[in-house]
């Protein structure tokens, strides 16, 4: 059967092929039309992410400026407690003249030997110096001399020091044991190296609570600077404060305890990196010491009034950065006062001396 389709119903367009034909003839779109929406829509796409490329550009200008201002809000605070530092210090006449005690000898305790009685500045020339020089002899009243090799006190004296002031030494030596110093390395070096005694060292701690504490090492010395003045010692003798010399586990590494100890290290100074970090400890915590990667003590560290610090206040490596002894206070402690200070070891007794070898420390 025929069946016939009156074309005329469909109207102009049929379901053939010719009629798709005809109708994608008539209906195709302009293509320069559709490149200019193309081209518009590139360059609104362009003016999105260039837009977007200025916000992330002011905030980060934002960022850096927030920074700034907490960096000198820090100044600010430094600074301000360095004013009232120096009023008390201003407070007090200066003396025209420094007493020096006229007995010499190698060491504090050769001059204690030699009758001396009280502490104060005396003249000694180790075996291995060319000159005598000027040191701060602590005598007690058991006739023990010790070598005073360096003292922080209030934080007037800056330890952010390079490495020629590190191995001459820095800061005043007073008659009445009054003021921050560090000896220096060299000379440090000078009366370690050559003794025929060995040496204890003994550290001495003070919190912001006044306790103090204390840590003994047996047979310390100091290398000479063509070893970068490393740091030897036998062993941890005792001590109430701990020892941070052989390191501490910070739970952040498995290697931290290794990381972390002192026996052995050569010393460091912001311009002169001898630590086993691939960074630079020294520059990150602004002052010279025996570093690893990085420490576990550090006596030279940056004084922080309170004691309590955080790692913004640590600045811009935000490193733990104060004066720490992690044996007794964390690393976000920063003790008030330190002592470092040499005595033959036939001069401490074996359960370390404690009562009779602490000395008080004046104003504290």
């Amino acid at each position: 059967m025929t069946v016939l389709i009156n074309l005329a119903s469909l109207g102009k367009y049929c379901p053939t092929t010719c009629g798709v034909a005809d109708y994608l003839f008539n209906y195709t779109p302009d293509s320069s039309q559709s490149d200019l929406y193309n081209k518009k829509s590139s360059s609104m796409y362009d003016d999105v992410l260039r837009f977007e490329g200025t916000i992330r550009s002011q905030e980060q200008q934002l960022l850096d400026l927030q920074n700034f201002v907490s960096s000198n809000e820090r100044r600010m605070q430094d600074l301000k407690q360095l004013s009232r530092q120096l009023e008390q210090t201003c407070s007090v006449p200066c003396k025209d003249t420094v007493e020096i005690q006229p007995t010499t000898g190698l060491d504090c305790q050769d001059i204690s030997n030699k009758g001396a009685t009280v502490s104060g500045l005396y003249y000694v020339k180790p075996v291995m110096a060319t000159d005598p020089f000027l040191v701060y002899c602590e005598i007690d009243n058991e006739g023990r001399g010790f070598t005073v090799l360096q003292r922080r006190r209030n934080g007037l004296l800056s330890f952010k020091q390079n490495w020629i002031q590190y191995k001459e030494g820095f800061g005043y030596l007073s008659p009445d044991d009054s003021t921050e110093f560090w000896l220096g390395l060299e000379k440090m070096h000078q009366l370690t190296a050559g003794a025929s005694i060995p040496y204890v060292l003994r550290i001495e701690l003070v919190d912001w609570q006044g306790i103090q504490r204390y840590a003994d090492y047996n047979s310390f010395r100091i290398g000479a600077e063509a070893d970068k003045y490393r740091l030897f010692y036998s062993y941890f003798k005792g001590g109430d404060a701990g020892d941070a010399f052989d390191g501490f586990d910070f739970g952040d590494d498995v290697s931290d305890k290794i990381y972390t100890s002192h026996n052995g290290m050569q010393f460091s100074t912001p311009d002169n990196d001898n630590d086993k970090y691939d960074g630079n400890c020294a520059l990150q915590d602004g002052s010279g010491w025996w570093m690893n990667r990085c420490h576990a003590g550090h006596l030279n560290g940056r004084y922080y009034e309170g004691g309590k610090y955080t790692e913004k206040d640590a600045g811009e490596f935000a490193f733990d950065n104060g004066i720490i002894w992690v044996t007794w206070h964390d690393r976000w402690y920063s003790l008030k006062a330190t002592t470092m200070k040499i005595i033959p070891v036939t001069r401490i007794d074996s359960t370390g001396g404690q009562q009779s070898g602490i000395k008080q420390f004046g104003g504290l």
